[in-house]
């Protein structure tokens, strides 16, 4: 089939596209091409803006994010959690989110509807997962089963991971706030822990996400080279964002690792009413100039942050990380892609990627504010009502 007549942003490009019209077949992309040249099924999509399906890198489809205590989220069956996982991937779809990375969760049940999925029984949100994050005993959310007291146990909770057929791993490398007993400032593990744990997943063939707030547990995983540092608060003893260190970000851009902000719509609350905004957007700043790679995500699952946001968050990352829309964008898309282990498949409107499409009547290179409303939504080729 043919979408024709068109806006066309292939995801990487500073502007739209000469094309106008994309040829699709067995849920890819054939071409990108001109109006007059389709044949056969066509779908008029005048007066739309054409981009790939969005990516949030950093989810927890197993969180409900109406219940305020993680120590809570058990109360339900797996059987129940399975559905409402499944129910969230399909929201999040029909808000323009075709494709999501899983970073955490304890029984490995969003691997089972990642497999539905994939498997053409659920249409949904294209899921990569990591199941258990390694953590250290009674550490950042040790009650989903990846503690671990030493190195050797490590390796064998991320070797429990690839026997459940995970897509990569995830380290909690410092504390987190939503753990009682856990503190951000604080690494979980050292320096040659993370090293150890880093080279086996990727001699096993696996990138690797690492929680980090604060600065020691940032530059332990810089060190190691993690595919991603997920949220770099730079928490130390001043507090929240201030403890930024540009030695750190010097390793961070030397070892090509990606940071993931989870900046996500509630950051809202922050825009000019604080000096934290001043801090947060001073370093995003300081990193970008260094040349720090940032990647959309949201963390969503975390209480108060839904699944389907990230089209209403990327404004607000796009506030704080001073990007302008097509960087927002890239973040949100081609940048994603390869951040997250499927640059060779989604991201892009190209030949040959996956037919992951969003239309939008506006023009989402120029305002980030249409995205919360999509007029067409495609995934792996199937128009999506």
């Amino acid at each position: 089939m043919w979408l024709t007549n068109a806006k066309i942003w292939d995801g990487v490009s500073d502007t739209y596209s000469d094309c106008d019209a994309i040829q699709i077949e067995d849920g890819k992309i054939v071409r990108l091409g001109a109006s007059d040249e389709a044949s056969g099924e066509t779908r008029d999509c005048q007066g739309m803006a054409l981009i790939p399906g969005l990516i949030d890198a950093h989810v927890h489809m197993c969180l409900d994010p109406d219940i305020k205590d993680p120590l809570a989220q058990d109360k339900f069956s797996d059987d129940e959690i399975r559905n409402k996982i499944a129910q969230r991937a399909r929201e999040m779809l029909l808000a323009g989110i075709t494709s999501a990375r899983d970073l955490g969760g304890g029984n490995w049940l969003e691997l089972d509807v990642r497999d539905q999925i994939n498997r053409g029984e659920l249409v949904a949100t294209r899921l990569v997962c990591a199941g258990q994050p390694v953590t250290s005993p009674e550490g950042h959310c040790h009650f989903w089963g990846g503690e671990a007291e030493d190195i050797d146990t490590a390796l064998d909770v991320i070797e429990r991971q690839i026997t459940h057929k995970v897509d990569l791993i995830k380290i909690m490398a410092t504390g987190g706030s939503l753990t009682p007993g856990s503190t951000p400032a604080n690494p979980q593990f050292d320096e040659n822990q993370m090293v150890t744990m880093v080279n086996l997943a990727k001699s096993r063939g696996y990138t690797v996400a690492a929680h980090c707030h604060g600065t020691s547990g940032i530059k332990n995983s810089a060190v190691a080279g993690v595919t991603t540092i997920e949220h770099c608060s730079w928490v130390g003893e001043q507090g929240w964002a201030r403890d930024y260190d540009p030695t750190v970000v010097d390793t961070i851009v030397k070892n090509g690792v990606r940071v993931s902000p989870t900046i996500n719509a509630g950051w809202g609350r922050y825009k000019g009413t604080s000096s934290f905004e001043n801090l947060i957007k001073g370093n995003y700043d300081q990193m970008k100039a260094a040349g720090v790679k940032l990647i959309a995500s949201t963390d969503a699952g975390i209480p108060g942050v839904h699944h389907k946001d990230l089209p209403v968050a990327l404004p607000i990352f796009a506030y704080f990380a001073s990007l302008s829309p097509v960087e927002a964008l890239r973040s949100a898309t081609s940048d994603c892609a390869d951040a997250i282990g499927l640059g060779a498949e989604v991201g892009q409107l190209s030949s040959g990627f996956a037919a992951d499409i969003v239309g939008y009547v506006g023009d989402p290179l120029v305002d980030l504010e249409v995205l919360a409303k999509p007029a067409l939504i495609m995934s792996r080729g199937q128009v999506v009502s």
